[in-house]
This record gives C-alpha cells, sequence and structure tokens, in this order.
C-alpha cells in the first residue's frame, strides 16, 4: 500500500484560506480543493467516525460528541473508547488486504482500546486530592514514554480552555513526526486542533486571528514538508468550518420553566436531573438532542420548540432518517440551529446557584458542550489560583465566565454558508463537492490505488 498522511486541520474553510495562511494558500493552489456537504452532525467526534467508517452517524452510532445513556440514565460527552464506533474503521479494512499495513492514529477522537497499531490521545492523571495533571495516554503504553521524555509532558491546558493555544498543536505535530521515524506507520491520522479555538471565540475575523492563522499555517507546512521527504502522498482536510454566531439558545431554560426539568439542590447549588427529568436538551454546538422520558409531554415540547427563534430544523425519528442521524443514541427530536445561533446546555435561572462545574473547565460533567470554557473572568483570579496550586494549596480554576453571548463562533449545523463549509486538499483531481462518509474512499484510494 502506498504511505498516506491524512492532516486534520480543524475548523479549516475558505473563509480562513488567504493572505495569513501564505503556505496553505500556494499549496491549494497547486493541487486540488473539495468542498465536503457538513454532516448532520458537524461536530468532531461524529465526522471524524464517518471519515474513518465511510458510514453516516445512523449507521455508525455516533451522534455527536456525546448524548444521553439510557441504561445509566446519565448524559456523557468526550468518552474515548473506540468501541463506541459500532463500523469497521478504514486500518481493518487495510489489515485485510496488506498484512504489513500499520497506521498511527494521533489524536483523532476515540483513540483508545482501538486496533490501530500506533495511537496517542489526551488523558490526564485525576489525583486522590483532586488534582488534575497533564498526561496523554498511548498504544504501545511505551510511546508515550518516549514521547514526553524528547518533547516534555504533553501540554493539556493548552489543548482546551482558556489557556488553549499552538502549543498543543505543536507537540501533536512533533509527536506525529517523532512515531513516524520510530515506526513509519502506513497510514498516519494526525489532529491540528488549533484554530477552533479563535474562531469559535472571534468568528472568522481574520485581522483578530491574522496570528493564529500564521501558526497553524507554519506547523503544516512543515508536516507537508517532511512527509513529502518520506515518501508519503498527503491529504490535507477538515471536519468543519465556523461561522460567525451571535444568538446563544437556552432551551433548558425553556424547559425548566415549563415544568420539564428536574432540579436537584446540593449545597445550595443546582443539578440537572436528566434521569428524573420529563424532557431535557443535550446540547452539542448547533445541534440539540432533545430526550422524552415522560412521552406525554411530546406534543408540548414539540408547541415550545416551534416557537423559539433560532432553531432552523426539528426532526423527529422519521425526519431524521432523510439526515441520516436516526439511531437508539440520538434524541427523540434532533434540532439544527439557524446559522447565526446555537444551543446552551444552561438550565440555571440564578447564576449564583450555577453547578460548580460550570464555572470550570470539566467535559466531563457538563450535561452539553460548553465553548465559554475558552473564555477566563479574571487573569488576575486564575494567576491567585496558580500560586496557591504551587504553594501546595488546594484550589478550584473556577474562573470561566457565565455569559454565552461571547461566543462569536459555532458549527454543527448543516445549512452553512460555502464559505464555511470543511474542505479536502489532495493531489488528485476529486469531486468539487463530497458528502462526509466519501472521504473515506478518498484516503483508501490513496493508500491503494
Amino acid at each position: 500500500m502506498h504511505k498516506t498522511v491524512v492532516i486534520d486541520i480543524v475548523a479549516l474553510s475558505n473563509s480562513v484560506i488567504g493572505k495569513h495562511t501564505p503556505f496553505l494558500q500556494k499549496y491549494i493552489a497547486e493541487h486540488h480543493l473539495s468542498t465536503i456537504e457538513p454532516l448532520l452532525p458537524a461536530v468532531t467526534t461524529a465526522v471524524q467516525s464517518s471519515y474513518l467508517t465511510g458510514k453516516f452517524p445512523s449507521e455508525n452510532g455516533i451522534v455527536g460528541n456525546g448524548w444521553y445513556d439510557h441504561e445509566d440514565a446519565e448524559i456523557k460527552f468526550w468518552k474515548q473508547s473506540n468501541k463506541l464506533v459500532n463500523a469497521e474503521k478504514i486500518w481493518d479494512q487495510a489489515k485485510k488486504e496488506d498484512p504489513d499495513f500499520t497506521c498511527a492514529n494521533m489524536f483523532w477522537w476515540y483513540n483508545m482500546y482501538s486496533t490501530a497499531d500506533f495511537s496517542v490521545t489526551p488523558r490526564p492523571n485525576y489525583l486522590a486530592d483532586g488534582r488534575k495533571l497533564p498526561d496523554c495516554y498511548s498504544q504501545p503504553a511505551e510511546l508515550r514514554d518516549h514521547l514526553q521524555a524528547k518533547l516534555g509532558q504533553f501540554p493539556l491546558f493548552q489543548f482546551w480552555g482558556p489557556g488553549a493555544n499552538i502549543k498543543s498543536t505543536k507537540w501533536i505535530a512533533d509527536a506525529s513526526m517523532e512515531t513516524e521515524k520510530l515506526h513509519n506507520p502506513t497510514l498516519t491520522l494526525i489532529y491540528l486542533p488549533h484554530l477552533d479555538y479563535c474562531l469559535q471565540k472571534f468568528g472568522p475575523e481574520l485581522e483578530k486571528i491574522s496570528a493564529e492563522l500564521k501558526e497553524i499555517d507554519q506547523v503544516v507546512e512543515e508536516l507537508v514538508r517532511f512527509y513529502e521527504s518520506r515518501g508519503a502522498r498527503i491529504i490535507l482536510l477538515s471536519e468543519y468550518g465556523i461561522a460567525p454566531v451571535n444568538q446563544p439558545i437556552h432551551l433548558n431554560r425553556l424547559f425548566r420553566e415549563n415544568g420539564l426539568i428536574q432540579i436537584r439542590e446540593e449545597r445550595g447549588l443546582e443539578l440537572l436531573d436528566a434521569g428524573a427529568s420529563k424532557a431535557f436538551v443535550v446540547a452539542d454546538h448547533q445541534v440539540a438532542h432533545v430526550y422524552i422520558n415522560d412521552k406525554s409531554v411530546t406534543e408540548q415540547v414539540e408547541a415550545l420548540l416551534k416557537n423559539v427563534p433560532g432553531i432552523d430544523l426539528i426532526l423527529d425519528k422519521k425526519g431524521q432518517e432523510q439526515y441520516h442521524i436516526n439511531h437508539k443514541r440520538s434524541g427523540d427530536l434532533v434540532l439544527v440551529a439557524k446559522e447565526n445561533s446555537w444551543f446552551t446546555y444552561y438550565f440555571w435561572l440564578d447564576d449564583a446557584k450555577a453547578p460548580d462545574y460550570a464555572r470550570v473547565v470539566d467535559i466531563h460533567k457538563k450535561p452539553g458542550y460548553d465553548p465559554v470554557e475558552m473564555f477566563m473572568t479574571s487573569k488576575l483570579k486564575a494567576g491567585y489560583k496558580l500560586l496557591r496550586k504551587k504553594a501546595g494549596f488546594r484550589y478550584v480554576m473556577d474562573v470561566i465566565p457565565l455569559d454565552a453571548t461571547l461566543v462569536k463562533g459555532s458549527h454543527g449545523g448543516i445549512n452553512t454558508a460555502d464559505q464555511y463549509k470543511p474542505v479536502l486538499v489532495t493531489s488528485k483531481a476529486m469531486d468539487k463537492t463530497l458528502q462526509a462518509p466519501d472521504v473515506y474512499q478518498v484516503i483508501w484510494d490513496s493508500l491503494t490505488v
């Protein structure tokens, strides 16, 4: 098989390719660019799973970055087991064709306990005293030790949250090149998250994010030149583009005001009790899953939603079939926001009673995606918290604001202007427009044709 590297430049779209990305602009001019129609949902885990299986969410089961687990009666986000993806991956098919084939998965999601030969993914250490330390997980386990000895500790706090910056993307790029030197895999999958942060914070305002665009451009150039020297075929792609937004929609608050949400109060703070609620919303960027435990309120829920400004589509299970998202994990209703809107997970009516996790970076406890985690209430307060940490005191980094209007960019929906759609760049001519599952065939052809 032909050596291939797939570089996932998160949030790359025509809207950000230009004078601030000179290498990408020149590289694309010399190659072939296709537009990928946004998948429903156009979010990381769903799109990556579609690319690697050639299947829609209705078949591979990845209906979002998180969903409601009916058996556990819990909302679960950002789980990592590859066994959650209910379809064969491209590396499994390749191994059937060529027993010498190997695959390195560098930070694409669902990267734990897969059959990929080499993998690295974020995995912090959670200590008994409540602290969270930066770290990563690898297969084989000694790869993690080698990479961190050579490159330093994986910069988890620069991977997500208010401190996110180019350091995590550069570490992933360096780790990918080091893994290449060590193991020479046939297929390498590389995830570069850098543009995700600035575009969700500021929207596609190029002058505001010019420095970040130049930074990712330089990392991509280094990777491309390195893998060209290794004789690899190169595919550049993205999972989604990010469009400007200015309207957060608080559906769980609406449901609460109408007696559908069950709240539990602990230590004077409120928690969403999904299992005891008649109906609730799992928000994921511009897509939301509505789960209805008490079917007698279905008509009430639908009537409420029809009057909410900013909702573009309301899909029941039958309607979900048309968009290939109907699955046992998907909501009784799937909602898609209009282009300028997005869904929050917020369920409290008084900020004084917001749960303690609302003001921290906590992607696993929150019952929905929270892009406000990229903002900080006070650098002075954060500095004080860090000093307490260094002095050995227990601390809580409660520095995340509760103002959803801060977010200026989002993704996830399907009715997206062409300039904000994801792209794919290859050396071979492709159809100008692809569906997400078509990317599987593009990668397969690079390996085999």
